[in-house]
């Protein structure tokens, strides 16, 4: 049997973004070995001057730090917006191992061929901002993605634990997504049988609600709080409108708000009218609903 060769093509990157695996393109128009490692080396003001590639074959590359170089690749050029070709993108974007960047490209890298995954990485991957409620947004966005589209609870719950130990601060705006966030893995750890793990994000969630130390205050706002829990929005207007209308995407929108507000009295350990058992069986149906009318994107 003739054993095929896969094609391969000539890609250009900054030399931040050699990694290991990557071949270079010899003058001789010949493919290096493998690199195994990389390296930086700064120059005597602590600014990056050179990446130093370390081969397959010991030999070491040393690269000029902001160059390009020609790498050899088994896939062609991509067209641009497409999955794939954002996915390339990623590769361009040097992040440090352990830092809340890396650990957004390594999860992209994972699912190449999901353009939402890919456009919201490509955002958070340049630097996130925990200052930043539109950063905050994308992270819960990004988690959300993995766990309601891909059903990814491992990379889901990696990625909300980027934004899950923020304090409660005051500030609603910036809160909501984090509060969202904490809810999603309370119910990831608590299906994993995690139930230590699942109290201490339903705990952290709760933070508001121990947050005012007027005692008088702090009760009326309790007693508000049981009112909205005990009677919450769940949309249901809205989705029979979509669904009467035969608007799927509408419908989808309308059901993630749903699933978020159930996730959340979830966390909460339920409410006098949704005791957990039912809280469960609705988010499981939820989920059913929601990827049924997913976009294969």
């Amino acid at each position: 049997m003739i054993e095929l060769q896969p094609k391969t093509y000539i890609n250009i990157v900054k030399a931040e973004a050699v990694t290991r695996g990557h071949k270079f393109l010899t003058r001789s128009r010949t493919h290096s070995a493998a690199v195994v490692s990389t390296a930086v080396e700064l120059d005597d003001f602590g600014t990056p001057a050179l990446i130093v590639a370390t081969l397959e074959d010991g030999t070491a590359v040393r690269i000029a730090h902001g160059s390009t170089i020609r790498v050899v690749s088994n896939r062609p050029k991509l067209i641009k917006g497409t999955a794939l070709a954002l996915a390339d993108d990623l590769e361009l974007i040097p992040a440090e191992e352990g830092t809340p960047e890396a650990v957004i490209v390594g999860v992209a890298r994972r699912h190449p061929d999901r353009a939402k995954i890919q456009r919201i990485s490509a955002r958070l991957s340049r630097g996130l901002n925990t200052k930043s409620g539109s950063n905050l947004q994308d992270v819960r966005d990004l988690a959300h993605a993995l766990f309601v589209d891909l059903d990814d609870r491992e990379n889901a719950l990696t990625v909300c634990g980027l934004i899950t130990d923020l304090p409660y601060d005051g500030n609603f705006g910036r809160w909501k997504w984090i509060e969202s966030a904490l809810a999603l893995s309370a119910y990831i750890s608590y299906e994993a049988g995690d139930l230590a793990a699942a109290e201490k994000f339903a705990e952290a969630l709760r933070a508001p609600d121990n947050a005012d130390d007027d005692p008088f205050r702090a009760k009326m706002n309790a007693t508000v709080r049981q009112r909205q829990m005990n009677e919450p929005n769940l949309y249901d207007k809205e989705i029979h409108r979509a669904m009467a209308a035969v608007d799927k995407a509408a419908e989808r929108d309308w059901r993630v708000l749903r699933l978020g507000v159930l996730m959340f009295l979830r966390a909460h350990g339920g409410s006098e009218t949704l005791d957990p058992p039912e809280l469960d069986r609705r988010i499981s149906n939820e989920l059913v609903a929601i990827r049924a009318l997913n976009d294969p994107r």
